[in-house]
């Protein structure tokens, strides 16, 4: 194994003193960032930001308030930490054990906080480019190292490290750090970018690689391989070897300047054959990038795979069909073809295929195989009329897709056969349009797919006469009845089916009743919240008790809340609770003059009259609404002692005035988390236990990719679902207009209310699992290549 060169004194004391500069350098930075911080939790707690959600104003407000007591702390940490990153053993990291043992098992925070100090170096490194590279080299060249070792200060990582590892240990949190992370690595691309121009010139001033030229860092070894980088200094300097001459051992380059150096498998990682901790190094990085690609979506993943299998059929085609091209309109058909294509044939009617002993409407299993009997004579007599191989092709897949849809027993036959009819029309567009077997994304895929998931989870006998079934025949007729306007037709259907989807799945009378509790759950929450930060406005300027403002945030907001859902905002009991909160403030200012004394005394029992019976609103616990009470006395108390400036009359009416109209402010936010509590969904509307299940616990923490998946799940879809130890199928059927709730109905008039983090969480422990986890065409696209690669002559005959 090549080791490193010890570098010189002089040359170990000009790279520790660029690193000590560099450390000074963003030293400065800390303090600068604990304003900027501050400054931006503030901004969006008063939702100064532009596409503030109403959950980030309420994070920002606690993130601001805790890190206001914690930001001296947290300066203190990172400062102590950035010191010790500069001292800590520069080998630390890099060594093959070292490097073992990172592939171990890692606390989830730690992996979480290295992901995002991994992202906010590569801004750095971004907007670094060429001067961090030629930092790097010179400082390689000093050191006699093949590269800087993980741990090293001058990468950007290590001091992003350092600021969230501060962050995390004063007991802030990765979603308060998500409120300031943009902001704070603007800053640190700017300081660190000119910490590197200033360490390059200091280095080329003391005479460190002036001119850097790649090529000139090559050297062959005896074996005529190349070795390239800092660690093969020019002839002659600091004891480097001339040319021909045997001299000190050059250690290995690193991996972005070797050229001739072996690949391996992992050369995809940017790693090299030897040594073996370069090896372990691409090996870490192969594990960062397995976890970076399971952080995406299992929607784009099932996308991925889906593109996957269009991609084998296009490359089946093209190395089997002289003439397909696959990216351009082929041009118009046989001429036998398109007359055949345009005759308005009919291969079946459904009302041919009823049960000729019943009359029933459902479909035996023995008239879909009619059905496909007869689709495969119909795709038979067109290949014999098609003259162009392609044609041929085109004509045969798509008769095996359908033959794989009619196959698919989980859909109800009658569905299966409306589908069926589909098949002439789809091949229509399939020849004049290339994109129908290179995108997932095409209309008339997306149609099918979306038709065939919502009958999924439907019987023949639930199915008949429901208005899905009405949906899908009135679609393949609009379909049929304009045969030569292509794609367009199919994006109009699919556009009117989603739409019939939003309205339909909740017309049932039990469905419809717990989307319209569920949607005022989530107005409730989204009132209390924004009545939380309107009264922390009014109130910042008030010389107010720390008991009252906590009152007023945390009780007072969520009962003003709870009437202007039930009753209205301007109905009479919602006013006479906001007005409660204007006397309440006004009880508790200073009263130095005996007569407004007196007037408290008189209204007070009124007054606490209004508070509990507003607290009852909430259902509160007896000791705790005298708890509150008390310590309102006891502010009243207090007040009469104090000598400050009472609020005068002017200041009191304006008050009045906003708490009257506080619902004008809030904004209609499509973000943020609802905390769902059965039992007060059940105070506030009286839903019986058994109508409606609250799904508020359980599952797992779910990351970022499981989150963005629960955002993308499509309405109508059906999934198992694993609640309280009994498994049953659901389906989704609604989607609050904020996208916090959703609802899922398990037939029989049960539903299920789960709130979108609760969701991802389910989604992530496996407790509910979509039940198609592929699409339904390209399921039927994977049969086809199946059964073509097994006969490949079937494909042009």
């Amino acid at each position: 194994m090549v080791t490193p060169l010890t570098p010189p004194p002089t040359e170990h004391r000009i790279a520790r003193q660029v690193r000590e500069r560099f450390v000074d350098a963003l030293d400065g930075l800390i303090i600068e960032l604990m304003g900027r911080i501050q400054g931006q939790l503030a901004q969006l707690a008063q939702g100064g930001a532009k596409g503030t959600s109403l959950s980030e104003m309420q994070l920002a407000l606690e993130a601001s308030a805790s890190f206001q007591r914690e930001r001296q702390a947290w300066v203190a940490a990172v400062r102590q930490g950035w010191r010790e990153a500069l001292n800590a053993p520069r080998g630390a990291g890099g060594s093959l054990a070292s490097q073992k043992a990172s592939l171990g098992l890692v606390d989830d925070e730690i992996v979480e906080r290295k992901i995002v100090a991994s992202r906010m170096g590569s801004a750095v490194l971004e907007a670094a480019g060429a001067e961090f590279n030629n930092l790097r080299l010179r400082i390689q060249y000093l050191d006699r190292t093949s590269d800087l070792t993980p741990r090293d200060v001058l990468r950007p990582e290590v001091f992003a490290q350092q600021l969230i590892k501060a962050w995390t240990g004063c007991g802030l949190t990765r979603p308060m750090w998500a409120l300031v992370h943009l902001p704070v690595q603007a800053e640190m691309v700017t300081r660190m970018v000119a910490a590197y121009q200033h360490a390059n010139a200091a280095l080329v001033e003391h005479g460190v690689m002036a001119e850097i030229d790649l090529k000139s860092l090559v050297r062959r070894t005896d074996g005529g391989a190349a070795v390239t980088g800092p660690g093969a200094p020019p002839e002659g300097a600091w004891g480097a070897a001339p040319r021909g001459q045997a001299g000190g051992r050059t250690p290995p380059a690193p991996a972005a300047t070797r050229f001739d150096a072996p690949m391996t498998t992992a050369s995809a990682y940017g790693a090299v054959a030897d040594p073996p901790e370069v090896r372990a190094s691409a090996l870490a990085r192969a594990a960062q990038e397995t976890r970076m690609l399971t952080a995406a979506t299992p929607m784009a993943r099932v996308r991925q795979r889906a593109q996957g299998v269009l991609g084998q059929l296009r490359r089946l085609m093209s190395e089997r069909v002289a003439d397909f091209d696959g990216t351009t309109p082929p041009g118009p058909p046989s001429p036998q073809l398109a007359r055949a294509l345009t005759e308005v044939v009919t291969p079946f009617a459904v009302t041919e295929l009823l049960d000729s002993r019943t009359g029933a409407a459902t479909l035996p299993a023995a008239s879909v195989d009619a059905v496909a009997t007869r689709l495969r004579q119909r795709a038979t007599e067109l290949k014999t009329k098609a003259d162009k191989p392609s044609e041929k092709a085109i004509i045969e897949i798509v008769a095996l897709m359908f033959q794989a849809i009619l196959a698919e027993e989980r859909i109800p036959p009658t569905i299966r056969v409306w589908f069926a009819r589909l098949q002439i029309p789809v091949l229509r567009l399939a020849l004049a349009e290339p994109d129908f077997f290179a995108s997932i994304e095409h209309p008339a895929r997306q149609l099918i797919d979306r038709m065939g998931a919502c009958a999924l989870g439907f019987d023949a006998t639930t199915i008949t006469g429901s208005r899905l079934e009405r949906e899908i025949k009135r679609i393949v007729q609009v379909i049929e009845q304009y045969p030569e306007t292509g794609r367009r037709v199919y994006q109009l259907v699919l556009d009117e089916f989603k739409k019939f989807l939003g309205r339909s799945l909740t017309e049932g009378r039990s469905a419809h009743q717990m989307a319209t509790l569920a949607q005022q759950v989530e107005q409730k929450e989204a009132l209390a919240i924004q009545y939380t930060i309107e009264l922390r406005r009014m109130l910042a300027s008030l010389l107010v008790a720390d008991e009252v403002r906590e009152f007023l945030f945390r009780v007072w907001s969520e009962v003003l809340a709870m009437a202007a859902v039930r009753r209205g905002p301007q109905a009479d009991e919602t006013l006479r609770y906001k007005q409660a909160a204007a006397d309440l403030l006004w009880a508790v200012s200073p009263k130095s003059d005996r007569a407004e004394r007196s007037r408290v005394v008189q209204q007070l029992s009124g007054l606490l009259q209004a508070l509990r019976a507003g607290m009852d609103t909430l259902a509160l616990d007896p000791d705790e609404q005298d708890g509150h009470i008390k310590r309102i006395n006891d502010a009243v108390t207090q007040a009469f002692v104090s000598r400050d400036d009472g609020l005068s009359a002017e200041r009191l009416a304006e008050l009045s005035r906003s708490l009257a109209g506080l619902e004008d402010v809030v904004t209609d936010d499509a973000e943020g988390d609802v905390l769902l509590d059965p039992g007060m969904i059940e105070l506030m509307f009286g839903v019986e236990g058994d109508a409606l299940e609250v799904i508020a616990e359980g599952g797992s923490q779910p990351s970022d990719g499981i989150l963005r998946w629960a955002h993308e799940l499509e309405l109508g879809a059906w999934f198992a679902l694993d609640f309280q130890g009994q498994v049953g199928q659901v389906q989704y059927v609604w989607r609050s207009q904020r996208g916090q709730l959703h609802l899922f109905s398990a037939g029989g008039g049960t539903s299920y209310l789960v709130q979108t983090r609760r969701m991802a969480s389910y989604l992530q422990a496996g407790l509910l699992v979509p039940v198609e986890d592929e699409a339904l065409t390209v399921r039927a696209t994977r049969e086809a290549l199946g059964k073509l690669n097994a006969e490949p002559a079937q494909l042009l005959h």
